[in-house]
C-alpha cells in the first residue's frame, strides 16, 4: 500500500510539473512539431475582397515557411462577425486561426450589444499583416475642387447630400462615421449589398459620396470615373501619389486604415503562436510578397508594428477611437 501511495505521489506530481510546463507555454511534442496538417484561416468575408486577398497573399508565403498549406475559408455575415465567433468557438490547437480587421476587432463592440466575442480577451494576437488605407471619395462631377472646399461643401449641403457605404459595420461605412464626426454633419446614409454596388453607384452618380479602401478603388480614380480628395494615412500612397493626405489637404483628424491582422483562438499554445508571428514577420519581409501587397495599395508594417504585442495595443487603441465615433452617430442604418 505504501509503495502504491508513493507512486501516485510521485504520478500527481508528473502531472503537476507537465500542466506547468503547458501553463508556461512549454507544450508538448505536438505544439513542438506543429504544423503537421493544413492551417485553416476563417476571412470573414467574400472570396476576392481586400482582406480575402491579402489572407492569401500572405498565407503563400506562410504556407512555404511553415511546410504545411494555409487554407480560406471564407465565412460571411454580420460584417465579419459571424466568422470572427467561429474563429473564437474552434479548437486552440493551431490549425485553425482568422484573419480579421479594423471593423470586427475595433469597431464590432461599439456596432453590436450582443457580440460573441471579446477581440482583446477572446484571442491570441498572432499580428498585424497589411492595411489598407482609406480614400475620401465622391463622384466626378461633385462640385469642390480639393479637400478644404469639400469639407465646407458638405457642411452647408449636409440636408441634401447622400453618403454611401456598403453595409453596417463595413470599412466604408464606419470610417465615412468618422468623416461625419469629424464635420459634424449627417447626411443621408445609403447601405448597398456590398463594395461592388456602392462604388457602382458613385461612379453612376447615383451618391454623392463615401469613404472607401484604396484597393477598391484605384481604377476608377485613376480613370477618373471618381474624385479622390485625400487618404487618411500619414504619407502618400505610391498606388496613387497624386492623392494627398489628409493632413496636406487640411483635415489631420481624419486618419483611417483597415488594418488586416491574424489571430488564434484563447490559449493556443506559446510555441505554436511564436512559430506563426514568426512565419507572418517572413512574409512581410519577403520581396515578391511585399510587391503584391504594394501593387494593392496596401499599407505594410515595420518591424515595430509586428508581432502579437503590438497589435494587442493596436486593438486597444482601435477600440478605443472607433467607440465614440459610433456612439456619436446615433441610431445605424
Amino acid at each position: 500500500m505504501e509503495k502504491k501511495n508513493i507512486l501516485m505521489s510521485k504520478f500527481k506530481h508528473l502531472t503537476g510539473a507537465l500542466a506547468g510546463l503547458v501553463a508556461l507555454g512549454l507544450a508538448p511534442a505536438a505544439a513542438q512539431n506543429y504544423p503537421t496538417r493544413p492551417i485553416t484561416v476563417i476571412v470573414p468575408f467574400a472570396a476576392g475582397g481586400p482582406t480575402d486577398v491579402i489572407a492569401r497573399i500572405v498565407g503563400d508565403h506562410m504556407s512555404k515557411t511553415l511546410g504545411q498549406t494555409l487554407v480560406i475559408e471564407n465565412v460571411v455575415g454580420a460584417g465579419g462577425t459571424t466568422g470572427i465567433t467561429r474563429a473564437k468557438r474552434a479548437k486552440n490547437h493551431g490549425y485553425t486561426i482568422a484573419m480579421g480587421h479594423l471593423g470586427t476587432q475595433a469597431a464590432a463592440p461599439a456596432l453590436y450589444p450582443n457580440l460573441q466575442y471579446d477581440p482583446l480577451n477572446d484571442f491570441e494576437q498572432i499580428g498585424l499583416a497589411a492595411g489598407t488605407p482609406i480614400l475620401i471619395l465622391a463622384k466626378k462631377d461633385f462640385p469642390p475642387k480639393d479637400l478644404k472646399e469639400f469639407v465646407t461643401y458638405v457642411k452647408a449641403n449636409e440636408s441634401k447630400l447622400n453618403m454611401a457605404h456598403a453595409g453596417v459595420g463595413s470599412v466604408s461605412f464606419t470610417t465615412c462615421l468618422l468623416l461625419n464626426h469629424i464635420l459634424k454633419v449627417k447626411p443621408t446614409s445609403i447601405p448597398y449589398q456590398g463594395t461592388g454596388p456602392s462604388i457602382n453607384a458613385l461612379v453612376g452618380g447615383q451618391v454623392d459620396y463615401m469613404c472607401d479602401q484604396i484597393v477598391n478603388a484605384v481604377p476608377q480614380v485613376l480613370g477618373g470615373t471618381i474624385k479622390a480628395y485625400a487618404i487618411g494615412t500619414e504619407e502618400r500612397n505610391p498606388a496613387l501619389p497624386n492623392v494627398p493626405t489628409s493632413k496636406e489637404a487640411g483635415l489631420p483628424e481624419f486618419q483611417a486604415s483597415a488594418w488586416n491582422a491574424l489571430i488564434a483562438p484563447k490559449d493556443t499554445p506559446k510555441p505554436i503562436m511564436e512559430k506563426l508571428s514568426a512565419a507572418l514577420d517572413k512574409a512581410l519581409d519577403d520581396e515578391a510578397t511585399r510587391k503584391r501587397l504594394l501593387e494593392l495599395g496596401s499599407d505594410i508594417p515595420g518591424k515595430n508594428r509586428r508581432g502579437g504585442a503590438a497589435l494587442s495595443a493596436l486593438v486597444k487603441s482601435e477600440i478605443d477611437k472607433w467607440t465614440p465615433v459610433i456612439k456619436a452617430a446615433g441610431p445605424l442604418n
